[in-house]
Parts: structure tokens; C-alpha cells; sequence
């Protein structure tokens, strides 16, 4: 009976090691002054901040006035779980478009719900919108170079070109815009005038997911959106993969998801679930 009872105390606490082993690579959430956190014990750089969200966007922004092309919005934390595995965010917008977020941390990858809805008797011109992901920590470089017409982190940086993961800098590199730095990637499907006012790239991504490497090239951190806007390397060490809203009619709601993904260097493990979060545009 002694034998019997300490190894079952044994293998309890076995299993509770086992337990907190894998709790120690998932992912965390937590938000405050329009900053998204994610943490990880095992995450490399120990944090992704998000600035989310950055701006909502009005059409005709590619070759306008950035002041002219945002819609003020104001934001509010509505729940954010003690175990941060969960929270809540409404934001509301100038021209009274209400937007709930629902973003949900499982293992090592987060999902976004979305959700736009334009209770006035008056459209909206809500086009798109910018979560920027910094990504100085994760890929272990120096955020002072990142208004280089060219900067050392891109080479971390990836995107999906007919399919495949793409490394920065694709060439061409575009270098004409009203704002400089930086680099956008547009879908055939958005017009070109209501992209991010930055050089606008030729190359067109097969799809909204984008990321970089660690520093050691072991780890990748991706993000994508459906329906999305345009893939932009911005100016503050950041990626983005920018969703789209399209506009809203009077009494319009539409859902937007996205997803970030955190996972080792496997190019495959990563189309994997990309497929299979988003099979539409697979």
C-alpha cells in the first residue's frame, strides 16, 4: 500500500511538472493605452507589443495628408481576464461606427473577432485599419535604424509572394511617395488610392499573413487578417497586416478575423495553420 501511494504521488507530481512546463510557453495578453501586449515565458525578446489600434482609415489615403486620412476614435477596456487568456476592447468612432474586439490567447497563437457596426442613419467611410506590430524585440534589432530607406530588421521580415514566404526587401524596392520610408504591399482587389500613403510596392501578396524570425531564426511570429488592406513595413521597427472594413452603410455590421502566430521556424507548420484558419484564401 506504501509502494502503491508513493507512486502515485510520484507520478502527480510528475504530471504537475509536465503541467507547468507547457503553461510556461503560452501566450498572455494584456491591454492598456491602446497597446496590445502579448507575453510568453518562452517568447523571444519576452514581449510583442502591439499598438493596437493605431489609426482607423478614410478611402484616398495614398496620396493625401495622413491627418486628412484618419478617423479620431476613442477606446475602452469592456474585460480583460485575470488569467490573460482574454479581453474585451470597444472603440468608438468620430463618426459614431462602434467596433467590439474579441481577442482570445490559446497555446501559442492569439485570435481576433471584430466587429464594425454603424448604428447612424449616415454611411461611413471606415476603410481600413492599422494594428502595428513592433517587432525590435522578437527579431533582436536595434529600433534606431528603422527609418533607413532600408533597415536592418526587413532582412528578418517576411511576406507571401505567389504562395511562398517571401524575405525583405523584395525587389523592386519602391522609393517615391508622399511619406518615406517604408513599403507597401496592396492585393489586386484594393485600389491603389486607398492604400498607406509609403512607397508602394509592385509585388502583390497571395495573402494578408506577414512576420519575421527571431534573432537566432529559430522562432517566427506572423499575423494575418481577413478581409485585409495591404501588408506594410512601417518606420518604427514594425510589420503590419493591415484589415479591411470596406466602408459601412447606415446599420451595416460586418466581422473581421485575424490571427498571430507564434511557433518554430517550420515554413510548412506555418501555411499549415494559416489553411486552415483561413480557407477561404487558401
Amino acid at each position: 500500500m506504501i509502494r502503491c501511494l508513493l507512486a502515485m504521488t510520484l507520478l502527480t507530481t510528475s504530471l504537475g511538472a509536465f503541467v507547468q512546463a507547457v503553461d510556461a510557453g503560452e501566450l498572455r495578453l494584456s491591454w492598456q493605452k491602446r497597446y496590445l501586449e502579448i507575453s510568453g515565458d518562452e517568447l523571444p525578446g519576452d514581449v510583442i507589443r502591439i499598438h493596437y489600434l493605431e489609426a482607423y482609415c478614410r478611402p484616398g489615403s495614398t496620396d493625401q495628408e495622413w491627418g486628412k486620412t484618419v478617423i479620431p476614435h476613442e477606446s475602452q477596456l469592456v474585460d480583460q481576464a485575470d488569467d490573460g487568456k482574454r479581453i474585451k476592447i470597444r472603440d468608438r468612432l468620430a463618426d459614431g461606427v462602434v467596433v467590439e474586439h474579441l481577442i482570445e490567447a490559446a497555446g501559442q497563437e492569439v485570435s481576433f473577432t471584430v466587429t464594425a457596426t454603424n448604428p447612424t442613419d449616415q454611411p461611413s467611410l471606415a476603410h481600413w485599419a492599422q494594428p502595428c506590430m513592433r517587432v525590435d524585440k522578437f527579431t533582436g534589432t536595434d529600433p534606431k535604424d528603422s527609418r533607413l530607406t532600408e533597415p536592418p530588421y526587413i532582412k528578418k521580415c517576411f511576406l507571401m509572394v505567389d504562395g511562398k514566404l517571401t524575405r525583405l526587401p523584395t525587389k523592386p524596392w519602391a522609393l517615391q511617395a508622399r511619406y518615406v520610408p517604408g513599403q507597401v504591399y496592396a492585393p489586386a482587389s484594393v485600389d491603389r488610392n486607398d492604400v498607406n500613403p509609403r512607397p508602394l510596392s509592385s509585388v502583390i501578396p497571395s495573402s494578408g499573413l506577414t512576420g519575421c524570425y527571431s534573432a537566432d531564426e529559430q522562432t517566427l511570429l506572423a499575423i494575418a487578417w481577413r478581409p485585409y488592406q495591404e501588408v506594410f513595413q512601417g518606420v518604427i521597427t514594425c510589420m503590419h497586416s493591415d484589415f479591411r472594413i470596406g466602408g459601412l452603410k447606415p446599420g451595416e455590421s460586418k466581422t473581421i478575423h485575424g490571427k498571430l502566430y507564434v511557433l518554430p521556424s517550420d515554413e510548412g507548420e506555418l501555411l499549415k495553420r494559416y489553411q486552415r484558419d483561413f480557407p477561404a484564401e487558401s
